[in-house]
Protein backbone atom coordinates (compact mmCIF):
# COMPACT_ATOMS: atom_id res chain seq x y z
CA UNK A 1 0.00 0.00 0.00
CA UNK A 2 1.17 3.50 -1.10
CA UNK A 3 -0.05 6.69 -0.34
CA UNK A 4 0.85 10.07 1.16
CA UNK A 5 -1.12 12.51 3.01
CA UNK A 6 0.01 15.50 1.42
CA UNK A 7 -1.47 17.18 -1.28
CA UNK A 8 0.75 18.71 -3.43
CA UNK A 9 -1.08 18.68 -7.10
CA UNK A 10 0.07 21.02 -9.94
CA UNK A 11 -2.80 22.08 -12.75
CA UNK A 12 -0.09 22.98 -14.86
CA UNK A 13 -2.48 25.44 -16.10
CA UNK A 14 -0.05 27.28 -18.14
CA UNK A 15 1.48 24.22 -19.91
CA UNK A 16 -2.00 23.23 -20.83
CA UNK A 17 -2.40 26.59 -22.22
CA UNK A 18 0.05 26.97 -24.37
CA UNK A 19 -1.11 23.71 -25.86
CA UNK A 20 -4.54 24.68 -26.64
CA UNK A 21 -3.16 27.62 -28.06
CA UNK A 22 -0.73 26.02 -30.46
CA UNK A 23 -3.87 24.04 -31.59
CA UNK A 24 -6.01 26.96 -32.29
CA UNK A 25 -3.19 28.93 -34.20
CA UNK A 26 -2.07 25.22 -35.95
CA UNK A 27 -6.00 25.33 -37.47
CA UNK A 28 -6.10 28.82 -38.21
CA UNK A 29 -3.00 30.08 -39.96
CA UNK A 30 -1.82 28.86 -43.40
CA UNK A 31 1.62 28.98 -44.72
CA UNK A 32 2.80 29.67 -47.98
CA UNK A 33 4.58 26.82 -49.34
CA UNK A 34 7.99 28.35 -50.90
CA UNK A 35 9.22 27.08 -54.23
CA UNK A 36 12.04 24.80 -54.05
CA UNK A 37 15.50 25.96 -54.40
CA UNK A 38 17.88 23.91 -57.24
CA UNK A 39 20.37 21.02 -55.39
CA UNK A 40 23.94 22.63 -55.82
CA UNK A 41 26.25 19.82 -57.64
CA UNK A 42 28.07 17.27 -55.56
CA UNK A 43 25.18 17.76 -52.92
CA UNK A 44 23.65 14.93 -51.29
CA UNK A 45 20.15 14.50 -52.47
CA UNK A 46 17.43 15.64 -50.27
CA UNK A 47 15.59 12.63 -48.50
CA UNK A 48 12.75 11.23 -50.27
CA UNK A 49 9.24 11.77 -48.36
CA UNK A 50 6.57 9.05 -48.86
CA UNK A 51 3.29 10.60 -50.80
CA UNK A 52 1.07 8.75 -48.51
CA UNK A 53 1.07 7.80 -44.92
CA UNK A 54 -1.31 4.95 -44.05
CA UNK A 55 -1.85 4.63 -39.74
CA UNK A 56 -3.26 1.77 -39.35
CA UNK A 57 -4.82 0.67 -35.87
CA UNK A 58 -6.37 -2.52 -35.23
CA UNK A 59 -8.05 -2.32 -31.96
CA UNK A 60 -7.32 -5.35 -28.67
CA UNK A 61 -4.64 -6.70 -31.01
CA UNK A 62 -2.81 -8.30 -28.55
CA UNK A 63 1.01 -8.59 -30.08
CA UNK A 64 0.99 -11.93 -29.91
CA UNK A 65 -1.44 -12.61 -32.81
CA UNK A 66 0.89 -12.44 -34.92
CA UNK A 67 3.27 -14.86 -33.11
CA UNK A 68 0.02 -17.87 -33.07
CA UNK A 69 -1.55 -16.80 -36.42
CA UNK A 70 1.67 -16.04 -39.08
CA UNK A 71 1.42 -19.26 -40.57
CA UNK A 72 -1.68 -19.04 -41.49
CA UNK A 73 -2.04 -15.54 -42.87
CA UNK A 74 -1.35 -14.91 -46.67
CA UNK A 75 -2.16 -11.45 -47.71
CA UNK A 76 -1.33 -8.11 -46.09
CA UNK A 77 -0.83 -8.89 -42.06
CA UNK A 78 1.73 -11.46 -43.90
CA UNK A 79 3.27 -8.77 -46.53
CA UNK A 80 3.62 -6.37 -43.29
CA UNK A 81 5.98 -8.95 -41.63
CA UNK A 82 7.78 -10.21 -44.71
CA UNK A 83 8.40 -7.03 -46.01
CA UNK A 84 9.09 -4.35 -43.22
CA UNK A 85 10.30 -4.09 -39.85
CA UNK A 86 8.38 -5.89 -37.21
CA UNK A 87 9.51 -4.52 -33.16
CA UNK A 88 8.50 -7.73 -31.29
CA UNK A 89 8.76 -6.28 -28.06
CA UNK A 90 6.71 -2.87 -28.40
CA UNK A 91 3.95 -2.41 -25.50
CA UNK A 92 2.53 0.84 -23.82
CA UNK A 93 4.56 2.14 -20.66
CA UNK A 94 1.18 3.45 -19.28
CA UNK A 95 -1.66 1.79 -17.51
CA UNK A 96 -4.99 3.06 -19.11
CA UNK A 97 -4.56 0.75 -21.65
CA UNK A 98 -7.89 1.50 -22.97
CA UNK A 99 -8.66 2.84 -27.01
CA UNK A 100 -9.03 6.73 -26.62
CA UNK A 101 -5.92 6.77 -24.85
CA UNK A 102 -4.09 4.58 -27.10
CA UNK A 103 -5.11 5.77 -30.28
CA UNK A 104 -4.35 9.45 -29.21
CA UNK A 105 -0.93 8.83 -28.00
CA UNK A 106 -0.03 6.76 -31.11
CA UNK A 107 -1.42 10.19 -33.25
CA UNK A 108 0.76 12.15 -31.17
CA UNK A 109 3.57 10.37 -29.97
CA UNK A 110 2.99 11.70 -26.02
CA UNK A 111 1.87 10.02 -23.13
CA UNK A 112 -1.10 10.11 -20.96
CA UNK A 113 0.42 12.49 -18.90
CA UNK A 114 1.13 14.61 -21.70
CA UNK A 115 -2.13 14.48 -24.44
CA UNK A 116 -4.13 14.51 -21.41
CA UNK A 117 -7.19 11.85 -22.45
CA UNK A 118 -6.90 9.27 -19.73
CA UNK A 119 -9.23 7.02 -20.49
CA UNK A 120 -12.73 6.71 -22.88
CA UNK A 121 -14.17 8.89 -20.38
CA UNK A 122 -13.83 10.10 -16.68
CA UNK A 123 -15.54 12.67 -14.16
CA UNK A 124 -15.55 15.60 -15.06
CA UNK A 125 -15.28 17.53 -11.62
CA UNK A 126 -16.59 20.82 -12.93
CA UNK A 127 -19.88 19.34 -14.64
CA UNK A 128 -20.51 16.64 -11.84
CA UNK A 129 -20.78 13.94 -14.61
CA UNK A 130 -18.89 11.86 -17.05
CA UNK A 131 -17.76 13.30 -20.27
CA UNK A 132 -16.76 10.93 -23.20
CA UNK A 133 -12.71 12.14 -24.63
CA UNK A 134 -14.29 13.29 -27.84
CA UNK A 135 -17.14 14.61 -26.35
CA UNK A 136 -17.91 18.88 -27.36
CA UNK A 137 -20.47 20.93 -26.08
CA UNK A 138 -19.70 23.81 -28.97
CA UNK A 139 -19.31 21.06 -32.00
CA UNK A 140 -22.48 19.46 -34.05
CA UNK A 141 -22.40 15.79 -35.70
CA UNK A 142 -24.38 15.04 -38.80
CA UNK A 143 -24.62 11.64 -40.51
CA UNK A 144 -24.44 10.39 -44.35
CA UNK A 145 -27.31 9.80 -46.25
CA UNK A 146 -30.24 10.47 -44.03
CA UNK A 147 -28.83 8.65 -41.02
CA UNK A 148 -29.10 9.72 -37.33
CA UNK A 149 -26.83 11.20 -35.18
CA UNK A 150 -26.74 13.24 -32.42
CA UNK A 151 -24.41 15.28 -29.87
CA UNK A 152 -20.85 16.59 -30.40
CA UNK A 153 -17.48 15.65 -30.77
CA UNK A 154 -14.15 16.61 -31.88
CA UNK A 155 -10.39 16.42 -30.51
CA UNK A 156 -10.81 19.21 -28.13
CA UNK A 157 -10.30 17.60 -25.06
CA UNK A 158 -6.62 16.24 -26.90
CA UNK A 159 -3.92 18.48 -25.55
CA UNK A 160 -1.28 17.71 -28.09
CA UNK A 161 -1.48 18.41 -31.82
CA UNK A 162 -1.47 15.20 -33.73
CA UNK A 163 1.27 14.10 -36.37
CA UNK A 164 -1.69 14.22 -38.84
CA UNK A 165 -2.60 18.07 -38.62
CA UNK A 166 1.04 18.58 -38.13
CA UNK A 167 1.85 17.16 -41.30
CA UNK A 168 -1.24 19.01 -43.11
CA UNK A 169 -0.13 22.56 -41.01
CA UNK A 170 3.61 22.12 -42.23
CA UNK A 171 2.54 21.58 -45.54
CA UNK A 172 0.68 24.36 -46.03
CA UNK A 173 -2.58 22.85 -45.96
CA UNK A 174 -1.36 20.99 -48.61
CA UNK A 175 -2.13 17.28 -47.19
CA UNK A 176 -5.43 15.68 -46.75
CA UNK A 177 -5.86 14.46 -43.75
CA UNK A 178 -8.68 11.18 -43.93
CA UNK A 179 -9.45 8.83 -41.26
CA UNK A 180 -12.52 5.67 -40.34
CA UNK A 181 -13.07 3.66 -37.86
CA UNK A 182 -16.10 2.52 -36.06
CA UNK A 183 -15.35 4.07 -32.71
CA UNK A 184 -15.87 8.28 -32.64
CA UNK A 185 -12.72 8.30 -30.45
CA UNK A 186 -10.45 6.59 -33.21
CA UNK A 187 -11.51 8.03 -35.98
CA UNK A 188 -10.91 11.61 -34.42
CA UNK A 189 -7.64 10.74 -32.41
CA UNK A 190 -6.09 9.82 -35.31
CA UNK A 191 -6.91 12.61 -37.50
CA UNK A 192 -6.49 15.48 -34.48
CA UNK A 193 -8.03 19.12 -34.11
CA UNK A 194 -8.56 19.32 -38.01
CA UNK A 195 -8.79 17.36 -40.86
CA UNK A 196 -10.47 16.68 -43.80
CA UNK A 197 -13.09 13.99 -43.00
CA UNK A 198 -12.82 12.11 -39.72
CA UNK A 199 -15.68 9.72 -40.25
CA UNK A 200 -17.47 6.71 -37.98
CA UNK A 201 -20.40 4.31 -37.30
CA UNK A 202 -22.74 4.76 -34.77
CA UNK A 203 -25.97 3.06 -34.14
CA UNK A 204 -26.22 1.67 -37.68
CA UNK A 205 -24.95 5.37 -39.14
CA UNK A 206 -21.70 6.70 -40.96
CA UNK A 207 -21.07 10.10 -38.61
CA UNK A 208 -19.04 12.84 -38.82
CA UNK A 209 -18.75 16.58 -36.97
CA UNK A 210 -18.78 19.93 -38.28
CA UNK A 211 -15.51 20.11 -37.06
CA UNK A 212 -14.32 18.20 -40.05
CA UNK A 213 -17.22 18.74 -42.70
CA UNK A 214 -18.86 16.25 -45.10
CA UNK A 215 -17.32 14.63 -48.11
CA UNK A 216 -19.22 13.83 -51.09
CA UNK A 217 -17.61 10.40 -51.89
CA UNK A 218 -18.66 9.52 -48.22
CA UNK A 219 -22.17 10.61 -48.96
CA UNK A 220 -22.39 8.49 -52.75
CA UNK A 221 -20.77 5.53 -51.47
CA UNK A 222 -22.82 4.96 -48.18
CA UNK A 223 -26.09 6.10 -50.27
CA UNK A 224 -24.81 3.26 -52.55
CA UNK A 225 -23.58 0.77 -50.26
CA UNK A 226 -25.84 0.76 -47.33
CA UNK A 227 -24.58 -1.61 -44.10
CA UNK A 228 -28.25 -2.78 -44.07
CA UNK A 229 -27.54 -4.51 -46.75
CA UNK A 230 -25.28 -7.43 -45.04
CA UNK A 231 -28.58 -7.99 -43.19
CA UNK A 232 -28.88 -12.38 -43.12
CA UNK A 233 -25.53 -12.69 -44.14
CA UNK A 234 -23.53 -15.07 -42.06
CA UNK A 235 -20.19 -14.90 -40.69
CA UNK A 236 -18.80 -18.26 -41.47
CA UNK A 237 -15.13 -20.42 -40.73
CA UNK A 238 -13.06 -19.86 -43.69
CA UNK A 239 -10.69 -22.76 -42.66
CA UNK A 240 -11.02 -25.99 -41.83
CA UNK A 241 -11.88 -27.05 -38.28
CA UNK A 242 -8.74 -28.62 -37.52
CA UNK A 243 -6.92 -25.60 -38.20
CA UNK A 244 -8.59 -23.64 -35.43
CA UNK A 245 -6.26 -23.41 -32.56
CA UNK A 246 -9.52 -23.23 -30.11
CA UNK A 247 -13.00 -24.94 -28.92
CA UNK A 248 -15.86 -24.54 -30.72
CA UNK A 249 -17.27 -22.76 -27.80
CA UNK A 250 -15.02 -20.11 -25.83
CA UNK A 251 -15.09 -20.42 -22.09
CA UNK A 252 -17.68 -17.75 -20.32
CA UNK A 253 -18.49 -16.08 -23.40
CA UNK A 254 -20.57 -13.15 -23.93
CA UNK A 255 -21.79 -12.93 -27.72
CA UNK A 256 -23.84 -10.01 -29.14
CA UNK A 257 -27.80 -10.49 -28.79
CA UNK A 258 -28.81 -12.74 -31.06
CA UNK A 259 -25.62 -15.22 -31.39
CA UNK A 260 -24.51 -18.05 -29.16
CA UNK A 261 -21.40 -18.90 -28.30
CA UNK A 262 -19.90 -21.27 -32.26
CA UNK A 263 -20.03 -20.66 -35.23
CA UNK A 264 -21.74 -19.96 -37.86
CA UNK A 265 -23.10 -16.67 -36.68
CA UNK A 266 -26.12 -14.83 -38.66
CA UNK A 267 -26.26 -11.30 -39.13
CA UNK A 268 -29.76 -11.31 -38.74
CA UNK A 269 -30.07 -9.25 -34.96
CA UNK A 270 -32.00 -10.28 -31.93
CA UNK A 271 -35.75 -11.42 -33.07
CA UNK A 272 -34.73 -12.14 -36.43
CA UNK A 273 -36.81 -10.75 -38.49
CA UNK A 274 -37.01 -9.28 -42.01
CA UNK A 275 -35.29 -5.71 -40.94
CA UNK A 276 -32.12 -4.76 -39.35
CA UNK A 277 -32.29 -4.04 -35.56
CA UNK A 278 -30.04 -2.44 -32.95
CA UNK A 279 -28.95 -6.18 -32.33
CA UNK A 280 -27.91 -6.62 -36.09
CA UNK A 281 -25.57 -3.41 -36.10
CA UNK A 282 -23.67 -4.64 -32.48
CA UNK A 283 -23.39 -8.39 -34.59
CA UNK A 284 -22.44 -6.49 -37.94
CA UNK A 285 -20.05 -4.58 -35.75
CA UNK A 286 -18.32 -7.90 -34.12
CA UNK A 287 -17.90 -9.56 -37.98
CA UNK A 288 -15.58 -9.17 -40.82
CA UNK A 289 -18.52 -7.51 -42.43
CA UNK A 290 -17.42 -4.12 -41.25
CA UNK A 291 -13.96 -5.09 -41.63
CA UNK A 292 -14.54 -5.23 -45.34
CA UNK A 293 -16.62 -2.15 -45.21
CA UNK A 294 -14.05 0.10 -43.56
CA UNK A 295 -11.43 -1.12 -46.55
CA UNK A 296 -13.67 -0.22 -48.88
CA UNK A 297 -14.04 2.88 -48.06
CA UNK A 298 -10.14 3.71 -47.60
CA UNK A 299 -10.37 2.64 -51.02
CA UNK A 300 -12.84 5.00 -52.57
CA UNK A 301 -11.20 7.71 -50.16
CA UNK A 302 -7.27 6.86 -52.21
CA UNK A 303 -9.58 6.87 -55.54
CA UNK A 304 -11.76 9.84 -55.09
CA UNK A 305 -9.53 12.16 -53.23
CA UNK A 306 -6.41 11.07 -55.50
CA UNK A 307 -4.29 10.77 -51.83
CA UNK A 308 -0.91 10.12 -52.77
CA UNK A 309 -0.91 12.31 -56.06
CA UNK A 310 -1.23 16.02 -54.42
CA UNK A 311 2.45 16.56 -54.07
CA UNK A 312 2.86 16.43 -50.13
CA UNK A 313 2.25 13.83 -48.66
CA UNK A 314 -1.03 12.78 -47.61
CA UNK A 315 -2.57 10.63 -44.85
CA UNK A 316 -5.28 8.07 -44.68
CA UNK A 317 -5.79 6.32 -41.22
CA UNK A 318 -7.74 4.16 -40.43
CA UNK A 319 -9.09 1.87 -37.32
CA UNK A 320 -10.29 -1.59 -37.28
CA UNK A 321 -12.39 -2.00 -34.34
CA UNK A 322 -14.24 -4.94 -34.23
CA UNK A 323 -10.47 -7.23 -33.31
CA UNK A 324 -12.16 -5.13 -30.09
CA UNK A 325 -15.69 -6.55 -30.31
CA UNK A 326 -14.81 -9.73 -31.04
CA UNK A 327 -12.15 -9.92 -28.04
CA UNK A 328 -14.71 -8.72 -25.37
CA UNK A 329 -17.67 -11.01 -26.58
CA UNK A 330 -15.30 -14.25 -26.75
CA UNK A 331 -11.74 -13.44 -24.86
CA UNK A 332 -8.46 -13.88 -26.77
CA UNK A 333 -8.51 -17.88 -26.81
CA UNK A 334 -11.30 -18.02 -28.98
CA UNK A 335 -12.25 -19.44 -32.69
CA UNK A 336 -13.67 -15.85 -33.58
CA UNK A 337 -10.52 -14.12 -32.55
CA UNK A 338 -8.70 -16.53 -35.31
CA UNK A 339 -11.25 -15.61 -38.18
CA UNK A 340 -11.55 -12.10 -37.44
CA UNK A 341 -8.08 -11.70 -38.11
CA UNK A 342 -7.93 -13.64 -41.42
CA UNK A 343 -10.62 -11.42 -42.95
CA UNK A 344 -8.44 -8.56 -41.59
CA UNK A 345 -5.33 -10.05 -43.94
CA UNK A 346 -7.30 -10.68 -46.89
CA UNK A 347 -8.58 -6.99 -46.37
CA UNK A 348 -5.07 -5.45 -45.84
CA UNK A 349 -3.98 -7.75 -48.99
CA UNK A 350 -6.51 -5.80 -50.80
CA UNK A 351 -5.94 -2.36 -49.47
CA UNK A 352 -2.14 -2.66 -50.13
CA UNK A 353 -2.51 -3.88 -53.73
CA UNK A 354 -4.46 -0.97 -54.17
CA UNK A 355 -2.63 1.09 -53.07
CA UNK A 356 0.02 -0.08 -54.86
CA UNK A 357 -1.55 0.32 -58.32
CA UNK A 358 -3.44 3.72 -57.44
CA UNK A 359 -0.35 5.57 -54.93
CA UNK A 360 2.48 2.74 -56.34
CA UNK A 361 4.77 0.52 -54.81
CA UNK A 362 7.19 1.97 -52.76
CA UNK A 363 5.74 5.64 -52.81
CA UNK A 364 3.85 4.89 -49.32
CA UNK A 365 4.40 4.04 -45.55
CA UNK A 366 2.09 1.91 -43.47
CA UNK A 367 2.64 1.74 -39.79
CA UNK A 368 -0.09 -1.20 -37.90
CA UNK A 369 -0.39 -1.17 -34.08
CA UNK A 370 -3.03 -1.59 -31.75
CA UNK A 371 -4.06 0.67 -29.13
CA UNK A 372 -4.17 -2.29 -26.60
CA UNK A 373 -4.30 -5.79 -26.22
CA UNK A 374 -6.60 -7.97 -23.82
CA UNK A 375 -7.08 -10.14 -20.86
CA UNK A 376 -7.77 -13.97 -20.97
CA UNK A 377 -11.35 -14.68 -19.86
CA UNK A 378 -10.73 -14.62 -15.91
CA UNK A 379 -12.84 -18.18 -15.76
CA UNK A 380 -10.54 -19.94 -18.40
CA UNK A 381 -8.02 -19.09 -16.25
CA UNK A 382 -8.94 -20.20 -13.25
CA UNK A 383 -9.50 -23.62 -14.89
CA UNK A 384 -5.91 -24.08 -15.08
CA UNK A 385 -5.34 -22.95 -11.44
CA UNK A 386 -4.37 -19.48 -11.76
CA UNK A 387 -5.34 -17.38 -9.23
CA UNK A 388 -7.87 -14.75 -11.56
CA UNK A 389 -11.36 -13.64 -10.95
CA UNK A 390 -13.34 -10.20 -11.14
CA UNK A 391 -12.93 -7.45 -9.25
CA UNK A 392 -16.82 -5.70 -8.23
CA UNK A 393 -15.64 -2.07 -7.19
CA UNK A 394 -19.46 -1.49 -6.51
CA UNK A 395 -18.53 -3.33 -3.40
CA UNK A 396 -15.71 -1.66 -3.15
CA UNK A 397 -17.48 1.98 -3.17
CA UNK A 398 -19.83 0.30 -0.69
CA UNK A 399 -17.19 -0.07 1.76
CA UNK A 400 -15.64 2.97 0.98
CA UNK A 401 -18.89 5.05 2.47
CA UNK A 402 -19.41 2.16 5.33
CA UNK A 403 -15.59 3.47 7.10
CA UNK A 404 -16.20 7.14 6.33
CA UNK A 405 -19.57 7.10 8.40
CA UNK A 406 -18.13 6.90 11.68
CA UNK A 407 -15.79 10.16 10.57
CA UNK A 408 -18.81 12.28 9.86
CA UNK A 409 -18.31 12.38 6.26
CA UNK A 410 -21.03 13.72 4.12
CA UNK A 411 -22.81 10.86 2.24
CA UNK A 412 -22.32 9.96 -0.61
CA UNK A 413 -18.61 10.22 -0.18
CA UNK A 414 -17.69 9.35 -4.05
CA UNK A 415 -18.78 10.99 -6.20
CA UNK A 416 -17.80 8.28 -8.98
CA UNK A 417 -15.75 5.03 -9.15
CA UNK A 418 -14.13 5.05 -13.05
CA UNK A 419 -11.74 2.89 -14.80
CA UNK A 420 -10.36 1.76 -11.25
CA UNK A 421 -10.21 6.00 -10.61
CA UNK A 422 -12.50 6.77 -7.06
CA UNK A 423 -13.55 10.00 -7.76
CA UNK A 424 -14.74 11.33 -3.80
CA UNK A 425 -17.15 14.69 -3.97
CA UNK A 426 -16.02 18.19 -3.97
CA UNK A 427 -14.61 18.71 -0.48
CA UNK A 428 -14.13 14.91 0.76
CA UNK A 429 -10.84 14.60 -0.90
CA UNK A 430 -9.45 17.51 0.54
CA UNK A 431 -10.63 16.49 3.66
CA UNK A 432 -9.31 13.65 3.86
CA UNK A 433 -5.53 14.67 2.80
CA UNK A 434 -5.55 16.38 6.60
CA UNK A 435 -7.33 13.35 8.10
CA UNK A 436 -4.77 10.77 7.69
CA UNK A 437 -6.91 8.21 10.39
CA UNK A 438 -9.66 8.11 7.35
CA UNK A 439 -7.38 8.22 4.88
CA UNK A 440 -6.13 5.20 6.28
CA UNK A 441 -9.65 3.54 6.45
CA UNK A 442 -9.99 4.06 3.31
CA UNK A 443 -6.86 2.76 1.63
CA UNK A 444 -7.04 -0.41 4.35
CA UNK A 445 -10.94 -0.86 3.10
CA UNK A 446 -9.98 -1.06 -0.35
CA UNK A 447 -7.02 -3.69 0.18
CA UNK A 448 -9.14 -5.93 1.70
CA UNK A 449 -11.13 -6.81 -1.24
CA UNK A 450 -9.77 -9.91 -2.93
CA UNK A 451 -8.79 -9.32 -6.07
CA UNK A 452 -6.77 -6.03 -5.44
CA UNK A 453 -3.50 -5.64 -5.36
CA UNK A 454 -2.73 -1.82 -4.67
CA UNK A 455 -3.45 1.51 -4.08
CA UNK A 456 -2.45 4.72 -4.62
CA UNK A 457 -3.01 7.90 -4.06
CA UNK A 458 -2.78 10.73 -6.58
CA UNK A 459 0.01 12.42 -4.73
CA UNK A 460 1.77 9.39 -5.38
CA UNK A 461 1.47 9.57 -8.98
CA UNK A 462 1.38 13.37 -9.73
CA UNK A 463 5.06 14.53 -11.36
CA UNK A 464 6.62 11.04 -12.85
CA UNK A 465 8.20 10.07 -10.14
CA UNK A 466 11.57 8.14 -10.12
CA UNK A 467 10.31 4.95 -8.68
CA UNK A 468 11.14 1.19 -8.92
CA UNK A 469 7.82 0.20 -9.21
CA UNK A 470 6.69 -0.20 -12.42
CA UNK A 471 3.40 -0.63 -12.02
CA UNK A 472 3.26 3.20 -10.25
CA UNK A 473 5.75 4.17 -12.75
CA UNK A 474 2.62 3.02 -15.41
CA UNK A 475 0.00 4.45 -13.57
CA UNK A 476 1.84 7.91 -13.07
CA UNK A 477 2.12 7.88 -16.80
CA UNK A 478 -1.35 7.82 -17.46
CA UNK A 479 -2.19 10.23 -14.61
CA UNK A 480 -3.31 13.65 -15.35
CA UNK A 481 -3.86 16.31 -12.79
CA UNK A 482 -7.04 17.54 -13.26
CA UNK A 483 -8.93 14.52 -15.02
CA UNK A 484 -7.75 11.64 -13.40
CA UNK A 485 -9.13 10.38 -9.78
CA UNK A 486 -8.20 11.15 -6.42
CA UNK A 487 -6.99 7.27 -5.75
CA UNK A 488 -6.03 4.48 -7.68
CA UNK A 489 -7.01 0.77 -7.54
CA UNK A 490 -4.65 -1.63 -8.84
CA UNK A 491 -6.51 -5.05 -9.70
CA UNK A 492 -4.39 -8.38 -9.41
CA UNK A 493 -3.09 -9.99 -12.76
CA UNK A 494 -6.19 -11.54 -14.29
CA UNK A 495 -8.37 -9.95 -12.40
CA UNK A 496 -10.97 -7.65 -13.87
CA UNK A 497 -12.99 -4.95 -12.69
CA UNK A 498 -16.70 -5.36 -12.47
CA UNK A 499 -19.75 -2.90 -11.76
CA UNK A 500 -22.35 -5.57 -10.55
CA UNK A 501 -24.68 -4.53 -8.17
CA UNK A 502 -23.71 -5.18 -4.37
CA UNK A 503 -25.05 -9.37 -2.97
CA UNK A 504 -25.68 -10.12 -7.30
CA UNK A 505 -22.75 -12.19 -9.03
CA UNK A 506 -20.36 -10.67 -11.20
CA UNK A 507 -20.91 -11.25 -15.20
CA UNK A 508 -19.05 -13.60 -15.35
CA UNK A 509 -18.53 -13.65 -19.25
CA UNK A 510 -16.37 -12.40 -21.49
CA UNK A 511 -13.53 -9.96 -21.04
CA UNK A 512 -11.79 -6.63 -21.01
CA UNK A 513 -8.47 -4.76 -21.09
CA UNK A 514 -7.46 -1.17 -18.86
CA UNK A 515 -4.41 -2.87 -16.81
CA UNK A 516 -0.74 -2.13 -16.30
CA UNK A 517 -0.17 -5.59 -17.21
CA UNK A 518 1.55 -6.86 -20.11
CA UNK A 519 -1.09 -8.40 -21.55
CA UNK A 520 -2.76 -5.33 -22.00
CA UNK A 521 0.17 -3.43 -22.42
CA UNK A 522 1.64 -5.39 -25.23
CA UNK A 523 0.59 -4.72 -29.07
CA UNK A 524 2.48 -5.90 -32.45
CA UNK A 525 4.20 -2.00 -34.35
CA UNK A 526 5.16 -2.78 -38.00
CA UNK A 527 6.14 -0.28 -40.59
CA UNK A 528 6.13 -1.25 -44.51
CA UNK A 529 7.10 0.82 -47.23
CA UNK A 530 8.89 3.93 -48.03
CA UNK A 531 11.95 5.00 -46.19
CA UNK A 532 12.00 1.97 -44.30
CA UNK A 533 14.35 -1.02 -43.57
CA UNK A 534 13.08 -4.71 -43.72
CA UNK A 535 14.12 -6.81 -40.43
CA UNK A 536 12.73 -8.01 -36.98
CA UNK A 537 13.85 -6.13 -34.13
CA UNK A 538 13.98 -7.10 -30.13
CA UNK A 539 14.59 -3.71 -28.52
CA UNK A 540 12.11 -2.14 -25.87
CA UNK A 541 9.97 0.23 -28.01
CA UNK A 542 6.70 1.79 -27.51
CA UNK A 543 3.86 3.43 -29.43
CA UNK A 544 4.89 6.38 -28.50
CA UNK A 545 7.56 5.99 -30.94
CA UNK A 546 5.61 5.52 -34.24
CA UNK A 547 4.53 9.44 -34.61
CA UNK A 548 8.31 10.61 -34.38
CA UNK A 549 9.22 8.09 -36.78
CA UNK A 550 6.72 9.08 -39.24
CA UNK A 551 7.58 12.56 -38.17
CA UNK A 552 11.29 11.86 -39.53
CA UNK A 553 10.02 10.32 -42.87
CA UNK A 554 7.81 13.01 -43.69
CA UNK A 555 10.52 15.80 -42.72
CA UNK A 556 8.29 17.51 -39.79
CA UNK A 557 8.24 18.82 -36.03
CA UNK A 558 6.16 17.60 -33.96
CA UNK A 559 4.96 19.98 -31.06
CA UNK A 560 5.74 17.52 -28.26
CA UNK A 561 6.71 14.31 -27.73
CA UNK A 562 7.58 11.57 -25.01
CA UNK A 563 8.86 8.39 -27.86
CA UNK A 564 11.77 8.73 -30.06
CA UNK A 565 12.65 8.02 -33.78
CA UNK A 566 12.82 4.17 -34.21
CA UNK A 567 15.99 4.82 -36.36
CA UNK A 568 16.84 0.86 -36.46
CA UNK A 569 14.18 0.38 -38.73
CA UNK A 570 14.71 3.53 -41.40
CA UNK A 571 16.34 2.60 -44.87
CA UNK A 572 20.37 3.23 -45.14
CA UNK A 573 19.56 5.15 -48.42
CA UNK A 574 22.08 7.60 -50.25
CA UNK A 575 19.41 10.84 -49.74
CA UNK A 576 19.15 9.43 -45.39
Amino acid sequence: MNFSPFHGRTLLVTAVSLLLNFAQVSSAQTAIPRARRPVAAGAPAAPSRPKLVVLLVVDQMRADYIEKFLHQWTGGLRRLVQEGAWFRDAAYPYAATETCVGHSTISTGALPATHGMVANSWWDRTAQKMVTCTSDPKATNSAYAGGKATGGDSAVRMLVPSFAEELKFQTGGASRVVTFSLKARSAITMAGHKGDAATWFDSGSWVTSNVYGTMPFIEDYVKAHPVKADYGKTWTLSLPENRYWYDDKAVNAKPPDGWDSSFPHALRGKGAGNEPDAAFFEQWSASSFADNYLTELAKTAVDSLGLGKSGATDFLGVSYSSVDYVGHSFGPRSREIQEILIGLDKNLSDLFAHLDQKVGRGNYVVALSADHGGTPIPEEMQKIGVDAGRLNLTAVQADIEKVLAPFNYPKPAIARIADSGVYFAPGIYDKLEQDGAALAAVMDSITSHPGVANVYTAEALEDRPATQSPIRRALAASYFPSRSGDVFIVPRPYWLIDYSPVGQPPRASGTGHGSPYYYDQRVPILLMGSGIQHGEYYGEVAPTDIAPTLAALCGITLSSRDGHVLAPALAKTPGR
